[in-house]
């Protein structure tokens, strides 16, 4: 047995070589995760090496404090990570306490033992009602979700030091991020997952051949949970999807086309909708619709419930208009726990470098059970997020400022660039800002790119603007030819 833990755990059978020199990638990962038995001991029980590296050595991020983000900490501090950062920009509201576990009201009972009377279950908003016996104390309510839970899993917890964060991902430097050995997500939007996905792509290097400096890759495990269904994954930059790679995977938002909306509404949605999205302009004109706004939302309730009468639709409930207008799915508590678990031992697997856990792909729902998803998981070669060099032909007598035209115009790169700046193998050949190194590099634009890359006809710029989270790498390669027609000046 302990000549077997000494070997490396072999290769998956769909690990092969794609001509890409993907194979050398795997083996070198597998070095990088996977350590030699001595970490554990008899029936791999965690030895005392392990133990300690895990209490000191790793600094995990844990984004999000909600449903999943509860079982996340919990799950994390139990497996014995001592040092656990978490972020989170929300409050903590009585709603979320039927599955966010680490958050509570106390409840304290005067004369009355037994079940509550129908009088006692009918407190409003959980105000205190000594009349009938009960005291209802808000003791979490309102408070930073990342301050109550991390105080929380350090009072359960013995040992563990979590370190909460009260604001916006967006608020912290990306310096901020690099601190830490692995990301965990438990988070519930798409463009939350995509700036830090961002973040961490950004911050892998890559070696002349186009394969990754692995020193500077920062694993990520995202967990995600919508109702019974919930998926968790692991994400190394630079050898696997990253999540720009795979939005396909994720079913396309719920919209309703306005005139449905405004001429044949069919549903309780379109009814709520027309009063959230057409009415309140007409009718409140000028006034900012704030979906936290109790008497805003009576009103688009109330609004919603004549327009169903006009219409002959039923079911139109204050309940749903909260679902349709914040687009409210359900929280199912056992999904949160089900992919916390997961997220959890891909966490324990990457830091023990016991195994890659590079492979997994969890989806889950309720009602069909646990599998693995079955269809293609590639990583896009092209993905302008963590490619090594998203490729990009252009004639050879092309200048620095009409190569920076062609970016702004290419559909690839046109949402995520405004002002970019470029630099090659470290050196600025132009920057936007500060304005000293803007009027140093501006002479730069009206000189020929391929002769500011040293004459190489193909190689990596990178790409900076206020816009990117990280770096675009974009490889140029220079074509024969006479340069592009301008379509704005062509026949003048």
């Amino acid at each position: 047995m302990a000549d077997q833990q000494q070997q490396p755990s072999s290769l998956p059978s769909s690990r092969t070589d794609d001509g890409s020199g993907m194979e050398n990638r795997w083996r070198d990962i597998d070095r990088l995760l996977l350590r030699s038995g001595n970490l554990v001991g008899p029936g791999f029980e965690p030895g005392p090496e392990l133990r300690e590296a895990l209490e000191n050595d790793f600094r995990v991020l844990v984004i999000g404090a909600g449903g999943l983000g509860c079982e996340l900490l919990k799950d994390l501090a139990l497996s014995g990570f001592g040092h656990i950062d978490v972020i989170d920009m929300d409050t903590i509201d009585v709603s979320n306490l039927n599955r966010q576990f680490l958050f509570r009201i106390v409840v304290s009972f005067g004369s009355i033992r037994s079940s509550l009377s129908s009088k006692a279950r009918a407190i409003c908003g959980w105000k205190s009602c000594t009349a009938v016996g009960v005291d209802c104390r808000m003791q979490d309510v309102g408070k930073p979700k990342s301050e109550v839970a991390a105080a929380r899993v350090m009072q359960r917890v013995k040992g563990v030091t979590v370190i909460p964060h009260f604001c916006k991902i967006e608020d912290k430097d990306i310096a901020f991020y690099k601190d830490f050995q692995i990301i965990v997500l438990g988070l519930d939007s798409l463009e939350a997952r995509s700036y830090i996905n961002s973040v961490i792509c950004g911050f892998v290097e890559y070696e002349e051949d186009g394969s990754p400096d692995l020193s500077t890759i920062k694993p990520l495990v995202d967990g995600g949970t919508e109702g019974f269904k919930g998926h968790a994954r692991v994400i190394i930059p630079g050898i696997t999807p990253c999540f720009h790679c795979s939005l396909w995977l994720f079913p396309p938002q719920i919209t309703f086309p306005l005139c449905t909306l405004a001429e044949t509404p069919r549903s309780p949605a379109h009814c709520i909708e027309y009063a959230h999205l057409i009415q309140w302009g007409q009718d409140r004109i000028g006034e900012y619709f704030d979906a936290d706004n109790p008497e805003h939302m009576k009103w688009i309730y109330d609004q919603a419930l004549k327009r169903g009468e006009q219409f002959n639709i039923s079911g139109i409930t204050y309940s749903l208009t909260q679902g349709v207008v914040k687009n409210i799915v359900p929280a199912i508590a056992s999904t949160n726990a089900v992919v916390a678990a997961t997220c959890a031992l891909e966490t324990l697997k990457i830091a023990t470098m016991c195994s890659t856990g590079m492979d997994i792909y969890m989806q889950y729902t309720g009602t069909e059970g646990i599998y693995l998803r079955t269809v293609p998981h590639d990583k896009d070669r092209n993905c302008i997020i963590c490619s090594p060099g998203v490729p990009l032909e252009v004639d050879k007598s092309i200048t620095l400022q009409k190569f920076i035209d062609t970016l702004l115009k290419d559909s690839r790169f046109k949402l995520k660039l405004s002002k970019p700046s470029v630099s090659y193998h470290g050196n600025n050949l132009y920057m936007q800002a500060p304005a000293v190194l803007e009027e140093m590099t501006r002479p730069n634009l009206q000189e020929q790119l391929l002769r500011l890359m040293g004459g190489e006809t193909s190689d990596v710029l990178n790409i900076n603007d206020r816009r990117l989270t990280g770096v675009l790498r974009v490889r140029v390669t220079f074509r024969e030819g006479a340069d592009t027609i301008d379509m704005d000046t062509a026949g003048t």
